[in-house]
């Protein structure tokens, strides 16, 4: 291969392992010999060399989201292209599941783990700061400096979405919360009832249902809803699973989205612009959380092998969030013109 590229042994290793000394023109050599050749290189046996895995960990609450498979794809798009490889695992929201997940990343030797379970992942933190293995951690602090934090800025799409919807007329607005275990539906939820104080609008404590995060979740809340003496013209969802089992659930009541009831999701899957109608929702970019997280463990890796410096690693990381409209939210039907009949 050296030969073909016309370049030193020595470089064909720096080119292989992303060496900054080698110059673009010649690891462009390498890689087309590379391709040529049809040349794999071991990666364990380059891990053995170096001490170094390449492996970065990445352990999701439920692989049956939508929401995860697009933020793994995501981290491991962005991984795969500054030369790592990524491990994944999901806990299902169980606790014994998540202890399995971090014993694999300990065993595979990762050099850091995304852990972005959304809550619930306390019980395994010792674990990790035990084998001092870099972590982030989605809307959870630590005082360890080798864990990172996510921060998401819910309170901004949620401030857009209730504004929207109260632009458009609504003033009894409910919120589907999420499970009150994971800390992430809490700040959703605490958004929500900051936001409506804000704009002087009620919260009704009876609006306030406790879902799961899942489409029968939606289903069930939607149902509690409707057994209320009054309800609310419009919901917002703390995320798109819930939202898109609230429009089956409406559908099903032989009720209409948006005429009989205004719908926003959170989260902004794939899924909730094919949706009937296209689902209004707050967006969470999974690309944005994905860099954050792949930013966060590489700092921490990068920087475990290198002399001590003066320099402050970066340890907090925000995405933001905004409000994407589409065919879900509309006027109240009490604020819609009526049709004029002829005479």
């Amino acid at each position: 291969m050296a030969a073909l590229a016309k370049v030193s042994i020595a470089t064909v290793s720096r080119t292989i392992n992303a060496s900054p000394a080698v110059s673009q023109k010649l690891a462009q050599r390498v890689w087309q010999a590379i391709e040529q050749l049809n040349y794999f290189p071991n990666t364990h046996a380059r891990s053995l060399v170096s001490g170094r895995s390449r492996i970065l960990g990445i352990i999701v609450e439920n692989i049956t989201n939508p929401f995860f498979p697009e933020l793994i794809a995501s981290f491991e798009e962005i991984a795969v292209a500054h030369g790592y490889e990524i491990l994944v695992s999901s806990t299902n929201s169980n606790a014994d599941q998540l202890t399995n997940c971090v014993r694999r990343m300990l065993e595979r030797k990762v050099e850091g783990v995304a852990v972005l379970t959304f809550g619930g992942e306390e019980p395994v933190l010792d674990q990790l700061a035990i084998h001092n293995m870099p972590i982030v951690l989605a809307e959870f602090h630590l005082e360890d400096p080798k864990v990172s934090t996510i921060l998401l800025d819910y309170s901004a799409g949620i401030h857009a979405a209730v504004a929207h919807l109260v632009e458009l007329g609504h003033t009894r607005i409910g919120f589907l919360a999420g499970p009150h275990a994971l800390h992430s539906a809490i700040t959703r939820l605490n958004a929500f009832q900051q936001t409506m104080q804000e704009a002087n609008l009620k919260v009704h404590k009876n609006w306030i249902i406790e879902c799961d995060h899942t489409l029968k979740g939606g289903v069930a809340g939607f149902g509690k809803i409707m057994a209320l003496p009054t309800r609310p013209t419009a919901l917002i969802c703390s995320n798109d699973m819930t939202a898109i089992g609230v429009l089956r659930a409406v559908y099903m009541a032989g009720l209409r989205v948006p005429e009989d009831l205004s719908v926003i999701g959170l989260d902004d899957i794939d899924f909730a612009e094919f949706t009937l109608p296209p689902l209004t929702t707050i967006r969470l970019s999974r690309v944005e959380l994905a860099k954050a997280a792949f930013d966060a463990l590489r700092l921490q890796a990068e920087s475990a092998g290198n002399a001590p410096s003066t320099s402050v690693i970066q340890r907090e990381f925000l995405v933001s969030t905004s409000l994407v409209v589409r065919g879900s939210t509309a006027a109240p039907a009490s604020d819609k013109p009526k049709a004029q009949t002829k005479n």
